[in-house]
């Protein structure tokens, strides 16, 4: 994938994310531990097993992710928390995206939603 290619892609999850604009922070919050696909593995007996490598465990998260019904929410929620602290709100992958990615979606999202600074001046 060339760096433009990836650029149209990171674009269309921003633009994607609009349908969820809307809601409010408790509305995401809620969506994403009522009905994530990572919430309800780790109220069960089916917790992954994480290793501790980066690598390894993005590839675990990504099946986890993979089905789950509320991926919007899930990046919406990480996203607004990066605005307001200048970073992703956790490590991790979210929304199914890893923190080098849900940083390139930021810069789009920002100037989706009016753009100005995040806290921290980036």
């Amino acid at each position: 994938m060339t760096d433009s290619d990836s650029g149209d892609v990171f674009d269309r999850v921003a633009v994607d994310l609009d349908r969820v604009a809307g809601l409010a922070d408790a509305e995401l919050v809620h969506a994403v531990r009522v009905d994530g696909s990572c919430g309800w593995l780790a109220t069960g007996d089916q917790a992954p097993g994480w290793t501790g490598d980066d690598r390894a465990d993005r590839v675990v998260a990504a099946r986890v992710c993979a089905g789950c019904p509320v991926q919007r929410e899930c990046l919406e929620w990480d996203l607004r928390g990066m605005r307001a602290h200048g970073e992703p709100a956790t490590a991790g992958v979210w929304g199914p995206l890893a923190p080098q990615d849900r940083r390139r979606v930021f810069v789009r999202w920002l100037d989706r939603r009016g753009g100005g600074h995040p806290a921290g001046g980036r």
